[in-house]
């Protein structure tokens, strides 16, 4: 999975989800005052845009996700990677 580089248009992609400033960045941890500033073109950390490329993008509802959740993945990725493969593969078809 590639790192975002740079994220353009951010308050086009918060309108198109329709959600209001403070919905949309609240999902990420950042104020409503300081996702404005992204907005309107700071420069954003590379974390932050991970979280919204992971929330807003992918779809992934980080208060489902459990740190054995994790272990598991990685534990299956290297101990058996045709299955881990065969298994992300199903789920990208869902």
């Amino acid at each position: 999975m590639k790192l975002f580089d740079e994220i353009f248009n951010l308050s086009e992609i918060r309108r198109k989800l329709r959600l209001s400033q403070y919905d949309f960045w609240n999902k990420v941890g950042v104020t409503q005052s300081g996702g404005s500033r992204y907005e309107n073109g700071r420069n954003m950390p590379k974390p932050v845009r991970e979280l919204v490329r992971l929330v807003h993008i992918q779809k992934v509802d980080l208060s489902k996700i459990q740190k054995d959740d994790l272990i598991v993945a990685k534990l299956l990725k290297t101990k058996n990677p045709n299955l881990y493969k065969s298994l992300k593969k199903m789920a990208k078809l869902k």
